[in-house]
């Protein structure tokens, strides 16, 4: 049975310094009936957030950016915003190592639009704010996850 459409759309953080990603991802969570925030980086982020009056559910960063860190703003808004879910995104070999180490959930990139939608959708309808296990590790597809 289809899921009747949201009263109001879950908002969705998106920041990435890669432009065409960044605009990919946007296009992706559109289509999926999401609110997406944009930010082309940590502390440009960190100034939306903070201006931002409305709940933002979900942070979905890239790992590796200049001037902050994807890990180092996960941190700083999960300060400001205690309820924000968090997940990475990363094309760099060892970057879900990274990320997995703080526990939060982690897509690899490339990844197809419905594999990302899917993962959103999972971390926003978990109950641990922190996603502090591996159930989200999208290196079980490739059967290489423990």
């Amino acid at each position: 049975m289809a899921s009747s459409s949201r009263e109001a759309a879950e908002t969705i953080l998106v920041v990435d310094d890669t432009e065409n990603v960044l605009n990919l991802v946007v296009e992706i969570l559109e289509a999926a009936n999401f609110h997406v925030l944009r930010a082309n980086s940590g502390p440009g982020a960190m100034k939306l957030a903070a201006g931002y009056s409305g709940k933002i559910d979900l942070l979905l960063s890239d790992v590796e950016m200049p001037d902050m860190s994807g890990p180092d703003l996960g941190d700083a808004l999960k300060r400001a915003r205690p309820d924000i879910h968090v997940m990475f995104m990363s094309g760099f070999s060892g970057g879900d190592l990274l990320v997995l180490n703080y526990g939060w959930a982690f897509i690899d990139k490339p990844f197809v639009p419905k594999k990302l939608v899917e993962m959103v959708n999972a971390v926003l309808h978990t109950r641990n704010k922190s996603q502090g296990n591996h159930e989200f590790d999208t290196r079980k597809d490739a059967g290489t996850c423990e």
